[in-house]
């Protein structure tokens, strides 16, 4: 499992960036969610690495 934090804004990204971190439900700064450890979760974090902190929980 991993347990992701919204760390910076998503103001000013790209409207697929933001959907992304909805689907991680991810919304405002401070917002953590655990997710599970496969590629589909991969890839999303991969996606927005530089707006999350990721940790393995």
């Amino acid at each position: 499992m991993k347990k992701i934090t919204l760390v910076k804004s998503l103001i000013g990204c790209k409207k697929d960036q933001i959907a992304t971190a909805y689907s991680l439900g991810l919304k405002k700064i401070g917002d953590v969610t655990t997710q599970p450890d496969n590629a589909g979760t991969a890839g999303k974090i991969h996606k927005i690495t530089h707006l999350i902190k990721v940790e393995e929980a």
